[in-house]
């Protein structure tokens, strides 16, 4: 998937934020550790290194969603992430219901808050939620 696609999508998928661009999206993929999965109407970037792997972001163009799309981009990077990470985590806007639900239908959970994290153009910052699951190794 392009980095322009990607920064297409992720435009269209958080509205509410401001989305990535096309340069953020190359900078990171080209990266060490960093990982790309995607479906034809969404992606997954995700980075592994030293025992961890980290969700950087998941997102599923809006005519696409409640398909299943996320809960395959999620199940294919745990299963990747599994095999060389102890934990994986990720951090999640606080009103974003739908990704709260999958996460926590996924294992993972609460570990902690970031208050006023996520800047909402014309209403107050959305909290962040800190999630967590262990890994088994191998």
């Amino acid at each position: 998937m392009t980095p322009e696609r990607m920064a297409h999508i992720h435009a269209a998928a958080f509205v509410h934020d401001r989305g990535w661009s096309r340069n953020e999206f190359a900078a990171l993929a080209a990266q060490p550790h960093t990982d790309v999965i995607f479906r034809p109407d969404g992606f997954a970037l995700t980075r592994t290194l030293a025992g961890e792997s980290e969700l950087l972001t998941l997102a599923v163009s809006p005519d696409h969603q409640r398909h299943g799309i996320a809960h395959s981009l999620l199940a294919e990077w745990i299963s990747a992430a599994s095999q060389h990470a102890d934990v994986a985590f990720l951090e999640v806007a606080a009103d974003n219901f739908g990704a709260l639900t999958l996460y926590q239908k996924s294992g993972f959970t609460r570990s902690g808050l970031r208050k006023a994290y996520y800047a909402r153009a014309g209403g107050p910052a959305a909290d962040a939620v800190l999630m967590t699951k262990a890994l088994t190794q191998g």
